[in-house]
């Protein structure tokens, strides 16, 4: 049985892996498995439909049932790229006094550490609950791997029904977010020399439409009333924007294509079909008479857990919350909602310093967010919730 580790050495080893989206995550999926497989474990891996990364589940406690009782704690595994600007090694956890600083360490391997020692640490037989944790794969490029368990893993619908999703948010409780819908609008052509350009046809001039009307179903958007837009106060609607634009090989050639990628951010409660066929209709009236393909990338849903949840109570009561909160981004609690699970979206560091050179975590951060797990993991585990 591996020994276990301070946090700090724990996070330590969780950064030094390199799982950027491009990567495999299994390197570090095993290492973890590892690290869990104690004495009342059990560790089931939902492996991608490629078979090259995983999620992983790790079960404490009683066998699963129909009651749904315990507690999950989940986050994702993998990390954005360190990309230019880092003063310090991104893969090397590095101590700057008050807090840690490496790829990953607050968004959101702070959390997994915290989560995979609190499991490391228990004697699962003392548990009256089951404690599970989930680790994913790909939340970064679309919660893909949320995505994954919800459509294949038998054991779904008798996961715990509560749920901490260890996002960074400065240890405040979040129960609503924002989806994530990603689309890409290919416009074909015809490749031609550009001294002839009758015997082609330019696949961006007509892109150059789309985005003008794309640009304009934004301000669509933003003028228009949404569910729960006061839970959003800086963005109160629907944004839409036009990520990457891609088109062309050389200036002296006719292109034969042109993608446009484009990102919109659902309220709780829309619908993002809807959304899709909406951006959809103006592409195609805004290409004519082109003929654009129209494609979903990903589609994270957004959240929206009831304040009277058990879970959110608790955590607004440990950290003295008075009101709830929500937040802009997705996170794989929108999918782990489809289960039927209350997700709490609660964590420590900040939102603020994630994807960007020196991301780090604070020291205080990591120890107050160590006792509140602690005794959230006593509250729904121990005591027979």
């Amino acid at each position: 049985m591996p020994p276990l580790l301070p946090d700090a050495d724990l996070l330590a080893r969780l950064v030094a892996f390199d799982t950027t989206s491009q990567r495999s995550n299994l390197p570090l999926a095993d290492f973890l498995a590892d690290y869990l497989d104690r004495p009342g474990t059990r560790i089931a891996r939902n492996l991608s439909a490629a078979g090259d990364k995983a999620n992983l589940v790790v079960w404490l406690g009683p066998e699963p049932s129909a009651a749904r009782a315990g507690l999950l704690l989940s986050g994702h595994m993998d990390v954005v790229p360190a990309g230019e600007g880092w003063t310090s090694d991104p893969f090397v956890l590095t101590d700057r006094g008050d807090r840690y600083v490496g790829r990953g360490a607050c968004d959101m391997k702070g959390f997994l550490a915290l989560a995979a020692n609190r499991a490391a640490a228990l004697a699962a037989g003392r548990l009256r609950a089951p404690l599970v944790l989930l680790f994913t794969y790909d939340e970064e490029v679309g919660t893909l791997g949320a995505l994954r368990l919800v459509e294949t893993y038998a054991d779904g619908r008798l996961l715990p029904t509560q749920a901490i999703v260890g996002e960074p948010t400065c240890r405040r409780v979040v129960r609503l977010h924002k989806g994530h819908l990603k689309l890409r609008i290919t416009l074909p052509g015809v490749s031609a020399h550009s001294g002839y350009p009758h015997l082609g046809e330019n696949a961006i001039e007509p892109a150059g439409r789309v985005i003008v009307a794309l640009t304009e179903l934004a301000r669509a958007l933003a003028a228009e009333p949404a569910p729960h837009r006061e839970m959003f106060p800086e963005v109160p609607y629907v944004p839409l924007n036009v990520g990457t634009v891609h088109g062309g090989t050389a200036i002296n050639v006719v292109p034969e294509r042109c993608t446009v990628e484009i990102g919109l951010r659902p309220l709780p409660g829309m619908d993002s079909a809807a959304l899709a066929a909406r951006v959809a209709a103006v592409c195609r009236d805004a290409a004519a008479p082109a003929v654009p393909a129209i494609e979903v990338l990903s589609d994270s849903p957004p959240l929206l857990t009831g304040d009277g949840a058990p879970i959110v109570r608790f955590l607004a009561a440990a950290v003295g919350q008075q009101e709830t909160a929500a937040v802009s981004f997705a996170t794989d609690a929108g999918w782990l909602a489809r289960l039927g699970i209350e997700c709490a979206i609660w964590g420590p560091g900040s939102i603020s310093v994630a994807h960007k050179p020196d991301e780090h975590l604070p020291k205080a951060e990591l120890d107050a967010a160590r006792g509140v797990l602690d005794a959230a993991v006593e509250r729904f585990c121990a005591e027979g919730a």
